[in-house]
């Protein structure tokens, strides 16, 4: 029998129908009674039942960064959204307008130490811009209304605290039709700090750009930058999707997933112009050269370098008042010497990826070349955190309508399936492919159910090495034996098939194309279980001696512990090509 009178639960559904919002991931539970009721009687938002919370934030985290607005998701009292936590980390270090729903224990046990009681005001304190309780109808709608005015502000995460025999209460309280107002103010620096930025652009002989998701919308804009200062631009791994393609000034990424001609063309650099970027390693910033900084964070600038000048703008909008400041004529040499760098580097790596009929293991390059070429044009990838993101930022081609997200900021595994399902849930129409590591999405492997009972038409392709690959590679480039990281051998696909998900295994090079061209056009959930090399290396830019010694170190233990057939394997990898 549906509750007489209208209760706090759905002036909350009320106000996200009227935010827009179209689903709630979550599980439910007792504690989400009313809420869960709400939403049912509603009839205007869908309800994602996930196998894991974890899950339920990643997935609302992918459909904001898609679509640009709030997400939601949802987790019962104690444990249920304790679960959310890691996925709601990645929403907030990602700058993804999420509302996280948290069930708490009965308002009167509060501070009692009841069943499942936890304080959630301070576990999501650091995870989130606003965190509050609603613990009477009097505070409904402003608090609803300022949670969700706070995600969008800041392009973060909110968390609404409900215990569950709050949620059940009634409340006379009317939520206005417009409850969250996303203003786009264009933010540019000052003309003194223009005139500024330009002289110290305008007096190097050797100025690079180092461009990130920042620069989303400013394709053209940041290329005309690059063009007036004769300037190579290296990007950041979440501004790939936005400025890679049609681009003559790209000479790679840099950092531990770059290429050494983007890494070169920063340090051989006398100007450094940052554009929407928070690249956070420093080892990978020139000593010597000036730097300057353009974002719309002021928070960010000199976070990560000393600058000689730090603006807050909009780059586009500066990128625009900035151009007509700039000097013509500078000499192109830099650009010409980092761009000859790249099409050597960029040659090296498509040699790498190769296959035949016949070779086995596969080359993951191979593989994530094939996915690529064989995508859709609009086609949204998403990568987990390690080696399938090393190989997406290397041989992913961008083209302005395909996206790439990940778990970029935040670095956690288990990000690539999970996200997947939010963006296949919000955009049924287009192509999801989820490049997944066997450790990552073991992890998370029973949201292969979600995909199932939802009928998803994901396409997670597997990189099947038998180990957590990155973490090896770290541990041998410090001088350690790999221990702890085998996997074993999973059959994926098999377990796919099982769930009555259509699941294929590759194990031959010759075959890996016509396998992955079935999958993306099945008319449904699909899996690609490949088996990849374990011992393919994806080396950084930089080898420092300490990693040079590490590798050493590493050989001579491998030896003398009797793994000395890894070396083999080595020496047919690309660390000695």
């Amino acid at each position: 029998m549906d509750i007489l009178g209208k209760t706090i639960a759905d002036s909350l559904v009320e106000a996200l129908v009227q935010a827009g919002v179209k689903r709630i991931y979550g599980i439910t539970g007792d504690s989400l009674n009313a809420v869960i009721d709400a939403v049912r009687r509603s009839g205007k938002i869908d309800w994602i039942h996930v196998r894991h919370e974890e899950v339920a934030a990643f997935a609302a985290g992918a459909e904001a960064d898609l679509d640009g607005s709030i997400a939601v998701c949802a987790g019962s009292s104690g444990p249920g959204n304790l679960h959310l936590i890691n996925g709601l980390y990645e929403c907030h270090r990602s700058r993804l307008p999420v509302l996280a729903i948290a069930a708490h224990v009965p308002s009167d046990e509060i501070g009692s130490g009841y069943f499942q009681a936890t304080h959630p005001e301070q576990i999501f304190q650091e995870c989130s811009v606003f965190c509050e309780t609603i613990m009477t109808s009097g505070q409904i709608p402003r608090t609803i209304t300022m949670a969700l005015q706070a995600a969008q502000a800041h392009s973060s995460v909110s968390v609404i605290v409900l215990p569950g025999d709050v949620a059940a209460e009634e409340t006379k309280s009317k939520i206005p039709e417009k409850v969250v107002h996303a203003p786009r103010p264009v933010v540019v620096p000052s003309g003194e700090e223009l005139r500024q930025l330009a002289e110290i652009l305008n007096s190097g002989k050797k100025v690079t750009v180092l461009a990130g998701a920042g620069c989303k919308g400013a394709h053209a804009e940041v290329l005309a930058l690059c063009e007036r200062l004769q300037a190579p631009m290296v990007v950041a791994l979440r501004g790939k999707e936005h400025l890679e393609y049609d681009n003559p000034y790209f000479v790679g990424l840099t950092g531990l997933i770059g290429y050494s001609s983007g890494y070169h063309a920063m340090m051989d650099c006398d100007v450094l112009l940052m554009l929407g970027t928070d690249f956070p390693y420093r080892q990978f910033y020139p000593e010597h050269a000036k730097i300057v900084q353009v974002d719309i964070n002021a928070a960010t600038l000199g976070r990560r370098a000393a600058l000689e000048l730090g603006v807050c703008g909009d780059v586009k909008a500066t990128a625009q008042h900035l151009l007509p400041l700039l000097e013509e004529g500078k000499k192109p040499d830099h650009l010409r010497k980092s761009a000859d760098r790249y099409a050597k580097v960029r040659d090296d790596l498509d040699g790498l990826a190769s296959g035949k009929p016949g070779q086995t293991p596969i080359h993951p390059q191979y593989l994530t070349k094939v996915v690529s070429d064989l995508a859709a044009e609009d086609a949204v990838f998403s990568a987990d955190v390690g080696t399938p993101t090393v190989w997406a930022a290397r041989y992913l081609q961008m083209n302005g309508k395909r996206r790439l997200i990940g778990s970029f900021n935040h670095g956690t595994m288990a990000n690539a399936m999970p996200q997947a399902i939010g963006a296949q849930a919000a955009h049924p129409e287009r192509q999801v492919i989820a490049l997944s590591g066997d450790g990552g999405l073991s992890m998370l492997l029973g949201d292969l159910l979600t995909i199932k009972q939802y009928k998803l038409p994901v396409k997670v392709v597997v990189f099947n090495n038998e180990a957590l690959g990155f973490v090896e590679l770290e541990m041998k480039a410090a001088g350690y034996l790999e221990t702890g990281t085998g996997l074993g051998g999973t059959d994926f696909a098999a377990i796919a098939n099982a769930m009555g998900i259509y699941g294929v295994r590759v194990d031959d090079a010759g075959n890996l194309e016509e396998a992955v061209r079935t999958a993306l056009a099945h008319d449904g959930p699909a899996l690609i279980d490949v088996a990849v090399n374990r011992q393919e290396l994806s080396m950084p830019p930089k080898i420092t001696m300490q990693q040079a010694g590490g590798f050493s170190i590493w050989a001579v233990k491998a030896v003398l512990s009797g793994h000395g057939d890894e070396l083999i394997d080595l020496a047919k990898s690309n660390l000695f090509r």
